[in-house]
C-alpha cells in the first residue's frame, strides 16, 4: 500500500484512500533511472497537477478513492491517455475501479433484491433479503460495475481492460466468502459488456479479502497486477511472482519512483498444452476356446 501526499483538503474531499495512483510533483514527472517501455497510471491525486507525458500504455482510475464515487478529473486524464503509444495504436487506455463490501449497515446503498435499475440480477448465490449475506454482495458488486461503466464517464468501455482494485484501505467484510461474491459480481458485469477483466492487489491483501478462489469463480482466471517493485529491474522479476488467483498469470507490475508510479507488461508466454502421457501398454487378452475331447475306448 502506497500513502498519497496529498493536501488535507482533498482528504476530506475524497476521503483518502490507497489505490494504484499517487500525487505529481514536478521533480517526478521525469521517467524513473532505469527507463524501459514503461507506463503509468494516475487518478484523483493527479487533479490539477501537471501530467508527465503520455507513455506507452496508461492505466487510469475511474473512482475518487471510493467504489461509488467518480474521479472528478476522469474526462481530462482519459483525453491524456489517448495520447499513449498503444492507445494511438487502436487500443484504448486500461482503466481500475475501487472494490468494497461494506455491508448494509455501512453503506450508502445496499441491495434488498436481485433487481437493479430495472434488471433482475442472474445471481450464483441466490436471492438477496437486504442482509450481508454473498447473494447481496454479488448484487452490490454488479451494481457498482454497472455504475462504472455507465455512469462515470468512461468512454468506449467494452474495449477498455477493467483492473479491480482490491485493497485492505477500503471497507469489507469479515467473510471472505461474501467479499469474493462482492467481485464476482463486478467481474460478471464487466465480461457481459465484452471487457476484460483483472485483479489489482498484493497477494496479502487479496488473501485478507476475497481468501483462496475456487476453479468455479470466474476470478479464478483473471489476470493479475502486482504492485511492490522498486525498479524496473525489480519490476520485470516479480513478473514470475504467483499470480493472485491460482488460474490466471502476472501481466502486470508496479513501482513507484517519486511520487508516480509506472508499471511495467510482463512478457504474455503462450500456454504450452499438457504433456499427454503415453497410455499404459494393456496385456492382451486371448479368449478361451473350449476343446472337444474324444474318449477312445
Amino acid at each position: 500500500m502506497k500513502a498519497a501526499k496529498l493536501l488535507v483538503v482533498a482528504c476530506l474531499l475524497f476521503a483518502c484512500q490507497a489505490s494504484p495512483a499517487r500525487a505529481a510533483s514536478p521533480d517526478s514527472l521525469y521517467p524513473p533511472p532505469d527507463p524501459a517501455a514503461l507506463g503509468n497510471d494516475i487518478s484523483w491525486p493527479q487533479c490539477g497537477g501537471d501530467l508527465p507525458a503520455p507513455p506507452g500504455s496508461a492505466v487510469i482510475g475511474v473512482n475518487g478513492g471510493r467504489a461509488n464515487t467518480t474521479n472528478p478529473c476522469l474526462a481530462r486524464q482519459l483525453a491524456w491517455a489517448a495520447g499513449t503509444t498503444g492507445a494511438a495504436a487502436g487500443t484504448p487506455a486500461a482503466v481500475y475501479v475501487n472494490t468494497a463490501n461494506p455491508g448494509p449497515g455501512a453503506s450508502w446503498w445496499w441491495p434488498s433484491s436481485n433487481i437493479y435499475r430495472g434488471t433482475d440480477v442472474t445471481n450464483p448465490y441466490g436471492i438477496c433479503d437486504g442482509t450481508g449475506t454473498a447473494a447481496c454482495a454479488y448484487v452490490y458488486g454488479y451494481a457498482m460495475a454497472f455504475d462504472d461503466v455507465n455512469l462515470r464517464g468512461v468512454t468506449d468501455p467494452a474495449r477498455r481492460m477493467w483492473w479491480l482494485d482490491v485493497e485492505t484501505g477500503n471497507s469489507w467484510s469479515d467473510d471472505t466468502a461474501a467479499n469474493a461474491a462482492d467481485l464476482e459480481g463486478m467481474t460478471a458485469y464487466l465480461q457481459s459488456t465484452g471487457a476484460e477483466v483483472g485483479i489489482y492487489s498484493t497477494t496479502y491483501q487479496f488473501g485478507e479479502i476475497a481468501g483462496a478462489v475456487d476453479p468455479g469463480s470466474n476470478l479464478y482466471r483473471l489476470k493479475s497486477w502486482i504492485p511492490g517493485a522498486t525498479s524496473t529491474a525489480s519490476a520485470q522479476a516479480k513478473c514470475a511472482s504467483a499470480p493472485l488467483t491460482a488460474g490466471g498469470i502476472v501481466a502486470l507490475t508496479q513501482f513507484t519512483a517519486g511520487d508516480l508510479d509506472y508499471n511495467y507488461h510482463c512478457p504474455i508466454l503462450p500456454q504450452e498444452p499438457p504433456t499427454l502421457e503415453p497410455p499404459t501398454p494393456q496385456p492382451v487378452q486371448i479368449p478361451h476356446r473350449a476343446h472337444a475331447i474324444q474318449l477312445v475306448n
